[in-house]
């Protein structure tokens, strides 16, 4: 373990703190994706009834890629606050906005009711949860990174990653299971608002759990020193944490943005695409595409922890490279195996592209929390994973769905996942390594790296 590491905490308080983290992000993605799958099945026919099925589902789809748009904006404001105030609060008031507007989207007219305002209520609500979700994610990664022992920190951090397929799974299973018991029709009327009505009981657990954990120790000791010397340093110590990003982190940020690259577009073009995909290209029913994401997102949420698990051993770089590459070669089978129609085929295509992305995924929040010092890590990092989604996960469905117009094959789909994957391959390839970084780090000591990732670095070669 790197010199000065925070010893961890007690494994009983570590286990309730990665609790309180998996189920807020699990609620929180399941309101992000449940609108994703909505999107693809019948925002089109409710909101854009007046278009061709396919543009009406590529419109769905850029109401979609509106979430994304807000989640910069939320990285930034949700970060320089969780530099400033602390994660818990931030992460509590990220789950308000997102829950909130979920279940505001369960209640919102269709365009049969009130014409052409209905699309653009429901891109305002999409807006409040990218908004939120753009705040979420680096709170609740370094909540975990920042309680928890260097040694394990890949798999303990790992934990909150799996709230993205365990939202999935749980959107995913809810329709699908509204799908099976009710008729189009019925689904089409009313079926729809009930996952997103669901979303109002799942905020209130949320809340419950996550009030209930300790701030960042790491967090408040960071805050202890920059008070002890603000007299002392008043322009330094008052800095706002974008500004120190910017001039200390650029790099860094930078090596994120592109890293995300590869894990973003593939998981929407196999999770939110394939549902557009399957069934108007390879007519696969509505059901059957369902719940091959539903399987596939079973074992995705099994495979992030060993993933994460594996990065402390060999560490990120490795890892991450593995899930690049991967995904990069599987995109030519995918679409081949769907193409096929047959169930089998559909869930072994998902489940590989899913655990290929599980080891870019998995080591993702350990790697961007120890790129970063802690008086300006909630803001490096989410400004490193929420902008790095616009370019990427936010137009992926539209670009895919685009692509399918225009030539009516899965070919440039294929080829556009793979330059993505050779983007994050070049970023990952000239990051550093970060395994057992001391995060006690306050502030970097110079423009390139924390004192202590130096001494970690010699030790990993």
């Amino acid at each position: 373990m790197a010199s000065g590491t925070t010893a961890p905490p007690p494994t009983a308080n570590l286990r309730r703190i990665v609790a309180a983290s998996l189920i807020g992000t699990t609620i929180e993605w399941y309101d992000f994706f449940l609108y994703g799958s909505a999107a693809a099945l019948v925002f089109n026919k409710l909101f854009f009834p007046d278009s061709d099925p396919l543009v009406g589902t590529l419109l769905s789809f850029l109401t979609y890629a509106v979430g994304f748009a807000a989640r910069p904006l939320g990285a930034l404001v949700f970060g320089h606050y969780g530099d400033r105030l602390g994660r818990k609060k931030l992460l509590v008031l990220s789950l308000l906005l997102m829950g909130g507007a979920t279940f505001a989207i369960g209640l919102l007219p269709t365009h049969a009711t009130i014409g052409t305002a209905a699309p653009v209520l429901l891109t305002v609500l999409r807006l409040v949860q990218g908004f939120a979700l753009g705040g979420e994610w680096g709170g609740a990664v370094l909540l975990v990174s920042e309680h928890g022992d260097a040694r394990r920190r890949g798999f303990w951090a790992s934990w909150p990653q799996t709230g993205a397929p365990a939202g999935q799974l749980l959107a995913t299973g809810v329709l699908s299971l509204l799908t099976a018991v009710l008729s189009d029709s019925a689904f089409n009327t009313w079926g729809w608002r009930i996952p997103f009505l669901l979303s109002g009981v799942l905020v209130i657990v949320g809340l419950w759990i996550r009030l209930s954990v300790d701030e960042s120790p790491v967090f408040q000791q960071a805050l202890a020193q920059a008070a002890a010397r603000k007299t002392a340093d008043k322009a330094d110590a008052e800095q706002l944490p974008l500004v120190s990003v910017l001039r200390h982190h650029w790099r860094d940020v930078l090596v994120a943005m592109g890293a995300r690259m590869a894990e973003n577009i593939s998981y929407y073009v196999i999770t939110a695409f394939i549902l557009v995909y399957a069934t108007t290209s390879a007519g696969v029913s509505k059901q059957t595409a369902l719940n091959s994401v539903l399987i596939a997102s079973a074992v995705h949420f099994a495979v992030i922890p060993a993933w994460g698990a594996l990065s402390d051993r060999v560490g990120r770089r490795p890892v991450y490279l593995l899930g690049a590459v991967g995904v990069g070669l599987w995109m030519f089978p995918f679409f081949r195996l769907v193409d096929t129609g047959g169930f089998g085929n559909l869930i072994l295509a998902v489940t590989v592209g899913l655990v290929l992305h599980g080891a870019m995924y998995a080591p993702q929040a350990a790697f961007f929390s120890e790129m970063f010092a802690t008086r300006m890590r909630y803001s490096g990092a989410s400004i490193g994973a929420q902008f790095a989604s616009v370019a990427a996960g936010a137009p992926a469905p539209l670009i895919a769905t685009a692509l399918l117009n225009d030539y009516g094959s899965s070919t440039p789909i294929a080829l556009y996942v793979i330059a993505a994957a050779v983007l994050t391959v070049i970023a990952v390839g000239v990051a550093k390594e970060t395994r057992y970084r001391d995060l006690s780090d306050i502030e970097p000591t110079d423009d390139a790296e924390p004192a202590t990732a130096r001494a970690a670095d010699a030790r990993t070669v």
